[in-house]
């Protein structure tokens, strides 16, 4: 847990009081001098800023003006009504709250880091922000800009929000496709190998059904010429008139087998 008390003053408040104030820093003298405009100024600047309570300013004899320990009350009620002021405030405004200088006159330090939820109003709906050392209201266009920077940077955290979990998805997808290319390549080198034994099995049956068919052919040639022979014979034959159809017949059909396989 971070420390919130101190004996003496830190080198950060010490700084401070060496220093004017301005557009990050402003002297209180009491807790009860604080308005919740005070928070809305700081908040609604850039950097945030630090509100010393329980400190006076004053002019050195060089004529620059510091801040000068006269101490405050710094009980829990004086406390409490600080962070009460900041929440009441559109929206909320978060404060770090630190007690300091406990051995002599104590003060409060109050941090107003810088806020993502601007713009800042009061409780009566007044937009500030700190100028040469003091509050002044926001101008319209002022205004208007913290607007857009302000749903700018949410616009922003959406999208690298959106943008992580689309690369996560689009990472898994890659994924998913990765092994399923993978399976794909594998079965299409499964198929490519199975297709070129199918093709082989093939030209093989092929050449060996041209070899039969070619024999066949030779075989049917000679027995075309056997027929003719047997023709010659016969038509010298005179009792061989009776058999002259059969004859024609068998030869018409021998050579429709003769055409089919020259086909093959």
């Amino acid at each position: 847990m971070a420390k919130t008390e101190f004996q003496g003053l830190t080198t950060r408040t010490r700084k401070m009081l060496n220093a004017t104030e301005n557009l990050t820093l402003d002297f209180k003298r009491e807790a009860g001098g604080v308005k919740s405009s005070d928070f809305v100024a700081f908040a609604n600047a850039q950097d945030g800023g630090t509100l010393l309570i329980g400190v006076d300013e004053y002019t050195t004899d060089a004529g620059l003006q510091r801040g000068q320990v006269v101490g405050c009350c710094v009980d829990d009620k004086a406390r409490l009504s600080l962070v009460n002021k900041a929440l009441e405030c559109t929206p909320s405004i978060n404060v770090e709250v630190y007690v300091e200088n406990l051995r002599a006159k104590p003060i409060l330090r109050i941090e107003i880091p810088a806020q993502q939820n601007r713009p800042f109003c009061n409780s009566r709906g007044e937009y500030s922000i700190r100028a040469n050392g003091r509050n002044r209201a926001l101008y319209p266009t002022e205004l208007l800009n913290i607007f857009l920077d302000a749903e700018s940077a949410l616009f922003f955290d959406r999208f690298q929000k959106v943008a992580g979990q689309l690369g996560n998805q689009v990472a898994q997808i890659n994924s998913v496709l990765d092994d399923d290319l993978l399976k794909v390549s594998v079965s299409m080198a499964q198929f490519e190998q199975q297709l070129n034994s199918a093709f082989s099995r093939i030209g093989q049956l092929t050449d060996s059904n041209k070899k039969r068919s070619r024999l066949l052919l030779d075989n049917v040639k000679d027995n075309q010429l056997s027929l003719i022979n047997l023709e010659r014979v016969l038509v010298e034959d005179v009792s061989a008139e009776m058999h002259a159809d059969h004859f024609e017949m068998l030869t018409a059909k021998l050579n429709e087998i003769l055409a089919l396989i020259s086909k093959s």
